[in-house]
């Protein structure tokens, strides 16, 4: 992914401790995953000052904003997305994920946290965006418009918020786990065959997705507030990732103790 800004796994007490609760069959995903973030959380805190991830998150913000405007393909190119005069659902996805990695090449910034930051904001865009019309292929600008439309209430701007973060989360866990994990599959290992290990990361998926809860009405009352006082800047932007990513990484860690 990219240039290794993370560093490689955590040689420390803390990491020895997620190993050992990957051999502990009797552990849960909730348990792994709340040792996980502690022993990353160095790691995670120098992600809430990316670049990209701040500038990802604010396009994710301005796209549903440009959708209330008169000219939606403009509104996009002055935002930096590559779109044409009748963008498809697909096309405006395709230009965010161009947009971030061009605002990230050849800086000294570019990271494996802006590629988790690029593919989440584009799976997410145009997941949800195109739940609206059931269809990423849409013909012309305006019914393009109406699918991104709906995402600028604070409610589905909120849902937005809440996907991108889980996607990015459990893209950050799993960048740590994945290269832990394949040492557990096996007749005695935690994990009987590359089924289970599959079933593991499902798991960890939607305990991301069910974390990411804490996200989504701070996510649509901040979305409503930051628009209506002076607009929605890269730095307002930025600001929010960093609360927002504390408060995923004090759930996640609070997570195992509800168990």
């Amino acid at each position: 992914m990219g240039h290794l800004r993370l560093g490689k796994l955590p040689r420390t007490q803390k990491w020895s401790e997620v190993v050992a609760l990957l051999k502990d069959k009797t552990t849960s995903v909730e348990e792994i995953a709340a040792a996980s973030i502690e022993a990353s959380k160095a790691g995670l805190t120098r992600a809430a000052g990316d670049p990209a991830l701040a500038h990802a998150f604010w396009l994710l913000a301005q796209i549903p904003l440009s959708a209330r405007r008169e000219s939606f393909p403009e509104g996009l190119r002055a935002l930096g997305l590559s779109v044409g005069d009748d963008p498809s659902v697909l096309e405006v996805a395709t230009a965010l994920s161009g947009a971030i990695d061009s605002s990230r090449a050849g800086k000294r910034w570019s990271s494996d946290i802006g590629e988790m930051a690029r593919l989440a904001a584009t799976e997410s865009l145009s997941a949800l965006a195109s739940a609206t019309t059931g269809n990423l292929f849409t013909k012309g600008a305006r019914e393009t418009q109406e699918a991104f439309k709906p995402l600028s209430t604070q409610r589905n701007f909120g849902i937005l918020a809440r996907d991108f973060f889980s996607r990015f989360v459990r893209r950050y866990l799993t960048y740590y786990l994945s290269r832990e994990l394949p040492n557990h599959v096996g007749p005695d290992g935690r994990f009987k065959s590359v089924r289970e290990h599959t079933e593991f990361n499902q798991a960890l998926d939607l305990h991301c997705r069910q974390t990411a809860r804490i996200v989504q009405d701070f996510a649509g009352g901040w979305f409503g507030k930051t628009d209506f006082e002076g607009g929605i800047t890269r730095e307002k932007a930025g600001g929010f990732v960093h609360v927002a990513l504390r408060k995923l990484r004090d759930e996640l860690a609070e997570g195992a103790s509800h168990q």
